[in-house]
């Protein structure tokens, strides 16, 4: 089997993965103590009005009849309507608003985990035993410890009170351009990115800066585990690499220093590296909830826990449905990835 093959074969496997983890979301989200209808109707229940709502929502439909079009919905992306958050706007609607956000912390949050945790890691493998490689450490395992919610809120009430412990002489909140501690990013910018850099590049750039600023406390937050995992594991595959025999002979070779780091060492290096990246994801899915809230980034964290504790069933289902596709996207990136990398992928079948 040809790497490309193996590659393929990922991908089909990938389709009865979807369809379970959709079906263990219908099973949850129907089978569970959610209950809509009381959501909607709050303090003004009453069985007259909780039987109409459950008939016009088809809650009194078998529940045969509604999987299968809880299913063709999300599989012909006909995603449907809240119920309870934002009754009458659509699923489609709502992730438009708030998946930005999201989208916008988790890309400086990995950024952050890989320009920073790997090269460290690489640097302490490839200096062992010296003063960097346990400071380089020592940081890796402190950062790993620190779980994001403490360190959120750490993190708040210390940029909250800069002006006070430096007596003035540095603020947060007026530092290069004047932000809120906790507040959602303004993405304005993203519209029409292109023509409105033209029109006004000065005033594009100060946008970008300041949406950058105001994601980057919850961004180090929440990449902080992930940038802890990759220096530790990377320095640990550097160190395997360096007294592997391959690399011996290399350097017996005469190989030159820089050669085998880039073209020996580095790539090998990678390896399992790659699994623990795209894993991350999920982490990075759930810890969102916590450091949205904290941050008040309200992106789509914090969407599925409001909607998950007010019972709006079709919202939990979409939004679950497009993590499951996020989780299962970073996999056959994995498997893609580990075809570019490693030579040997698809050999055994």
């Amino acid at each position: 089997m040809s790497r490309w093959q193996y590659f393929l074969r990922r991908v089909l496997m990938s389709i009865p993965v979807v369809i379970f983890g959709t079906t263990i979301t219908f099973a949850l989200i129907r089978l569970g103590p959610l209950d809509p209808v009381s959501a909607i109707l709050g303090t003004q229940y009453n069985p007259q009005a909780a039987e109409q709502i459950r008939q016009n929502l088809g809650l009194n439909q078998p529940l045969w009849s509604q999987y299968f079009d809880f299913m063709y919905r999300l599989f012909t992306f006909q995603l449907g309507q809240s119920w309870v958050i934002a009754p009458g706007t659509t699923a489609y609607e709502l992730i438009q608003v708030y998946a930005p956000r999201t989208i916008w912390l988790g890309f400086w949050s990995v950024l952050i985990a890989l320009f920073v945790g790997i090269p460290l890691g690489f640097y302490a493998g490839l200096h062992p035993n010296t003063l960097s490689d346990y400071v380089a450490s020592f940081g890796g395992i402190v950062w790993r410890a620190m779980p994001n919610f403490w360190l959120a809120i750490m993190l708040v009430t210390a940029l909250s009170q800069t002006g006070q412990w430096t007596n003035g002489f540095f603020t947060w909140q007026t530092w290069i351009v004047k932000t809120n501690v906790v507040t959602p990013p303004a993405l304005g910018f993203f519209e029409s990115p292109l023509q409105q850099f033209l029109e006004d590049p000065g005033g594009w750039m100060n946008s970008f800066i300041k949406a950058t600023k105001q994601i980057a406390p919850a961004a180090l937050v929440l990449g902080s585990a992930s940038m802890g995992n990759e220096m530790r594991i990377g320095r640990t595959a550097v160190l395997e690499t360096i007294n592997s025999n391959y690399v011996e002979t290399a350097r017996a070779k005469g190989v030159s220093g820089r050669s085998l780091v880039w073209k020996h060492i580095f790539r090998n290096a990678l390896i399992p590296l790659v699994p623990i990246i795209t894993g991350e994801a999920f982490l990075l899915l759930g810890g969102s909830v916590f450091v949205e809230t904290v941050f008040a980034i309200n992106g789509l964290g914090w969407l599925f826990f409001n909607a998950a504790i007010n019972g709006d069933l079709p919202l939990i289902g979409t939004l679950m449905y497009i993590f499951i596709l996020i989780l299962v996207g970073t996999n056959i990136l994995q498997d893609f990835l580990y075809t570019v990398i490693d030579p040997r992928v698809g050999y055994e079948g």
